[in-house]
């Protein structure tokens, strides 16, 4: 691999780190409504749907974070 595709591969990490982040934001805001919500309401259809909703987005966190790490093992 050459300089010019290390420092493609440095931007395109730093996107990813950036793009984790503003997921990890909404996913936590989510979880956080989600949680604040009465038992009964937790179990609701929107309930249930605000749960699925933060599940998702924390999967995608951690496939950010996973992208970053293989880009990263791509470099040495």
């Amino acid at each position: 691999m050459n300089k010019n595709d290390r420092a493609t591969l440095t931007k395109a990490t730093a996107l990813i780190e950036e793009a984790k982040s503003l997921v990890e934001e909404v996913a936590e805001g989510e979880r956080e409504k989600f949680e604040n919500l009465s038992e009964g309401l937790q179990a609701s259809e929107r309930g249930q749907k605000m749960e699925e909703a933060a599940d998702a987005l924390e999967q995608v966190v951690e496939s950010l974070a996973d992208a970053i790490v293989e880009i990263e093992n791509a470099q040495e």
